[in-house]
């Protein structure tokens, strides 16, 4: 049923082992299974069949931005004029993939001249126009190695330049290589005259290194007996298959080979199945899955993937036994997880440009669409939030609730009134509260508060999260106005759950002003003032409310990229600080309304105006107190707030980290834990756009890949 790897281009097999996999078993759980069907071919979009959308693997740079990120690294100009970079400019001081001080002179060649079509040593912005377009190619690595191999840049490349460079890799250093072999002879002919095109070189690559194990494998077969030593094969692993060899592979070479003692010799058919079965690990992976239906919990046996390797012609049973061995040393359950894979997987963290593609065109599919989810899911999910944001509310709200108390009665007392300033500032009325009410005193309320801000939070925070979502483009981005909408949407929808909350609140917090008078508790300000009066002041709660999170939730999202970290990842510290910082303003401005409000929903007492509404408040404070009344208890209004709410989201965030929940849907903003590979693979310098972000993907791929290491250093420098 499925095709053997050994004569087809190796992401053609690659694309049809996934074909048919995908057709058998991932079509439910796969979102990525409708995109391997339309692999492009040297080309920058593919089609996904997934509901009909196209998915763009790799967005092309903008032509102008692109020449201007050019003349800012191009230091030499041509006699007509026209500028153009050196080989430095663009391999060191653009892509920084060599040392500027430290480097290898011919590698900074090689490199350069790959890019240098003409071979003047000038590279021109239409060759580094034409290089962005290669690097966007699914078989950029490829294309790359051939014109690094393609010296004269005439579109082939014979067998003198092919010796050339692999003579210049450090594997051959270690293990020269014979280039009087039948392989070579077969590849280049005889006389070794023969050009190799493109398509064959992509074979040549691909095959050479297996050849050169095998050179390598007789070298060190002394008598002829078709084995070598453990401790032999363990050199050769680590020298010409370095880029095959996790961490755990690598410091158990001759353990895996000696077994329970001895000092077992290895056989080349166990050499070549150890290798093959390094460079099937994400075959295997994709066996294992086969197995379990997608779920990475189960544990699965050894004959259990005996029967399903009978579908790949790349799995063989003695590879299977090598993988057990493996999975043997770590633990001796008999059976294997997909963590066991994980550890023996060398390309872990090590994605090829292609790999980084498509998993790009995947998550933007599931970006735009999110993945088939039942009723069930998108419930829980909603819950799952509800749940973190009630706990990041009331632990924001325990943690400011003084500092609000004390915001609330500057508020109410006015200034019209004979004797009515009791505080002169927030500083004295927290020493009051303190002195004759005590440090319960400063928790008047809290109760009801926090009976009301769980949902209240929740609330918000989910509403800010799902109308971000709604109002994103297909691209990701969310212009400014879409976030202020989300945020004031969010605002407003909790009102229902405010406004209740905050007069109950308000009315226990100015209780203890009155000296001697009737116990007041929440019950009894409930019973007094009835379903309808919970809502008294609810106009001025919105003109109040819906501001705030209109300029909250934008400017913490702007301010907390402003203070990511190189790879974009957010410490917990800057999401305290960005949450602080937005919370400055948002408390500030709507403070007249707030005002308003507060003086709607306390009680008036003996001798003070009673306001009639919104309209005949505003006016009163205006004609009795002066404008300057509107912002009374802005510091203490702003001092609360802001760590309120810096210390709301940084609960939000940390909850949504060390819970994490994948329900099928898109994640809320800033619940990864840590850069994603994507993130690590890809560029983030912001000189480098379009396919210059998988530069380093790429070239690093070639190594992971072919095994194409050239040095990097000078080692006579220092």
């Amino acid at each position: 049923m499925f095709t053997s790897v050994g004569s087809r281009k190796p992401w053609q097999s690659f694309q049809k082992i996934m074909v048919n996999l995908t057709d058998e078993v991932f079509k439910i759980i796969s979102p990525v299974a409708a995109l391997t069907k339309t692999l492009p071919v040297r080309v920058q979009h593919a089609q996904c069949d997934m509901k009909s959308k196209k998915v763009e693997l790799l967005k092309r740079s903008e032509h102008e931005q692109l020449r201007e990120i050019f003349s800012k690294y191009a230091s030499g100009t041509t006699s007509s004029g026209e500028s153009y970079m050196t080989y430095s400019d663009l391999i060191q001081k653009y892509l920084q993939l060599l040392d500027l001080n430290n480097y290898d002179q011919y590698t900074l060649s090689l490199f350069g001249s790959s890019v240098d079509t003409s071979r003047d040593n000038m590279i021109s912005y239409t060759e580094f126009q034409a290089f962005e377009a290669l690097l966007c190619l699914p078989d950029a690595m490829y294309a790359l190695a051939f014109q690094i191999f393609d010296r004269n840049g005439n579109g082939y490349i014979t067998g003198d330049e092919f010796q050339d460079i692999i003579n210049h890799t450090t594997l051959n250093r270690e293990i020269p290589f014979d280039f009087n072999c039948d392989f070579i002879k077969l590849h280049f002919g005889k006389d070794k005259d023969r050009k190799v095109t493109y398509s064959e070189f992509t074979q040549l690559i691909h095959d050479f290194h297996e050849e050169h194990a095998l050179q390598a494998f007789r070298k060190f077969d002394k008598k002829n007996t078709g084995s070598i030593s453990a401790k032999d094969f363990e050199y050769l692993m680590v020298t010409l298959k370095s880029f095959l060899l996790s961490e755990f592979v690598k410091d158990n070479l001759v353990t895996v080979t000696v077994g329970g003692g001895g000092h077992r010799h290895v056989s080349y058919a166990y050499f070549s199945a150890f290798v093959s079965l390094l460079n099937n690990m994400e075959l295997v992976k994709k066996l294992y899955l086969a197995i379990t239906r997608g779920n990475r919990n189960v544990e699965v046996t050894k004959e259990e993937l005996l029967y399903q390797a009978q579908e790949f012609a790349q799995i063989t049973p003695l590879e299977i036994d090598i993988l057990c061995q493996l999975v043997g040393i770590q633990h001796q359950t008999g059976r294997i997880n997909f963590e066991d894979l994980e550890v023996i997987s060398p390309i872990e963290g090590r994605e090829t440009p292609f790999t980084l593609q498509m998993q790009i065109a995947e998550e933007k599919l599931r970006f735009e669409q999110g993945t088939e989810r039942t009723p069930l899911l998108s419930i829980l999910e909603s819950g799952y939030r509800f749940l973190l944001g009630s706990i990041a509310g009331a632990t924001g709200a325990t943690a400011v609730y003084p500092i609000d108390l004390v915001k609330t009665r500057l508020q109410n007392q006015r200034s019209a009134m004979v004797g009515e300033l009791m505080y002169k500032n927030s500083w004295d009325c927290f020493n009051k509260v303190l002195r004759h009410e005590g440090f319960r005193g400063l928790y008047r309320g809290l109760g009801p508060q926090l009976v009301g801000v769980c949902p209240e939070k929740a609330i918000k925070l989910t509403m800010n999260d799902f109308m971000r979502d709604q109002l994103m483009n297909k691209d990701g981005s969310l212009p400014l106005w879409a976030e202020m909408v989300a945020g004031g949407t969010a605002g407003a929808s909790q009102v229902m759950f405010t406004n209740p909350l905050e007069i109950v609140k308000i009315r226990l917090q100015v209780a203890g002003e009155i000296v001697g008078g009737a116990r007041v508790s929440a019950f009894t300000v409930i019973k007094e003032l009835g379903l309808m009066g919970l809502y008294k002041g609810s106009r001025a709660c919105f003109l109040r409310d819906i501001p705030f999170s209109a300029i909250y939730f934008p400017a913490y999202a702007h301010v907390k990229k402003m203070l990511a970290d190189e790879n974009g990842y957010n410490h917990p510290g800057t999401l305290l600080l960005a949450a602080t910082i937005a919370g400055m303003p948002a408390a500030a401005i709507p403070t007249p309304a707030d005002v308003i409000k507060t003086r709607l929903q306390v009680a008036s007492r003996k001798g003070q105006t009673t306001y009639r509404g919104l309209m005949h408040c505003a006016q009163t404070i205006l004609r009795e107190e002066g404008f300057s009344a509107f912002w009374k208890g802005t510091p203490a209004r702003v001092l609360r707030s802001s760590p309120q709410f810096g210390v709301t989201l940084l609960t939000y965030e940390l909850l949504q980290r060390t819970f994490r929940i994948d329900f099928g849907g898109r994640r809320p903003e800033g619940s990864e834990a840590s850069a994603t590979k994507i993130e690590e693979q890809l560029s983030r310098n912001p000189d480098h756009i379009g396919g210059y972000r998988l530069a380093k993907a790429t070239f690093a791929g070639m190594e992971a890949k072919f095994g194409l290491m050239l040095p990097k250093f000078n080692k006579s420098v220092g």
